[in-house]
């Protein structure tokens, strides 16, 4: 198994207000940034208001833990005076709104695994509220829909008791949100709260692992994956760990 991340995170200064990367970085989804003293792969862009890192694939959860602690790390000599917020959704001041590509959604859609439809984009309740994804990038020649419904249930479903981010979770992180690639599959149900801790870092390399060793299963549990996920029900998400022996770091 091979896996790589291109988690989306928003900057902050000093006084801990949330700024804008764009005019940073000045590299996009099209034409991204590769770190000029890193190995290819290790790219920085601007996603809207948020930084967004490229790793290259991983072959271990050492790697995968130690490529983007040290993107992350190396990013900050770009950022001169700011840090890394641990918000996966924010409402931005309207002095950070100025840019017209602030308000540019260039992503093409993602799909949802269990209804094999598109996911529809979702209006925010703030015209400047913003989300930041955590996307696992996995390389696999196994069929994407039953990685995804097996990610679902080791990954999505923890994360509901794991990830404090509420407001995300309203928008996008839905039960099967991924896209199909070349290599395999991008499973996009994640925040980005798991890519500030070599802990949760290594947590999502293990139950990804696991879901590709058990492929299959999810579907016994459908309905109440799909509640849990997409309704941030807590009670049906400890009744799934406790029912499937998950591992939820709370």
């Amino acid at each position: 198994m091979r896996l790589g991340s291109d988690p989306e995170v928003f900057l902050i200064d000093k006084m801990g207000k949330h700024i804008s990367a764009l005019g940073y970085i000045n590299a996009d989804k099209w034409h991204p940034l590769q770190i000029p003293d890193m190995a290819p792969g290790f790219t920085l862009q601007e996603d809207n208001v948020a930084l967004e890192y490229g790793i290259p694939p991983a072959a271990s959860a050492e790697e995968f833990s130690q490529y983007l602690e040290a993107v992350m790390q190396r990013s900050l000599k770009e950022l001169p005076g700011l840090s890394f917020s641990k918000l996966s959704c924010h409402v931005f001041t309207p002095d950070q709104m100025q840019n017209p590509r602030a308000h540019v959604f260039g992503c093409e859609p993602d799909y949802n695994a269990w209804t094999k439809d598109y996911n529809p984009s979702p209006q925010p309740p703030h015209p400047f509220m913003r989300s930041a994804g955590g996307h696992i990038h996995v390389e696999t020649k196994e069929n994407p829909y039953d990685v995804v419904k097996a990610m679902d249930l080791f990954l999505g479903v923890p994360s509901v008791l794991m990830d404090e981010g509420e407001q995300r979770k309203k928008l996008y992180g839905k039960a099967g949100a991924h896209r199909v690639k070349s290599y395999g599959v991008e499973y996009r149900t994640l925040s980005n709260f798991w890519i500030f801790t070599p802990e949760l870092r290594a947590w999502v390399w293990r139950n990804t692992e696991l879901a590709l060793a058990n492929l299959g299963w999810a579907n016994e549990f459908q309905e109440k994956i799909i509640a849990a996920i997409d309704f941030n029900d807590k009670e049906i998400a400890e009744q799934l760990v406790k029912e499937c022996m998950l591992e939820a770091l709370v």
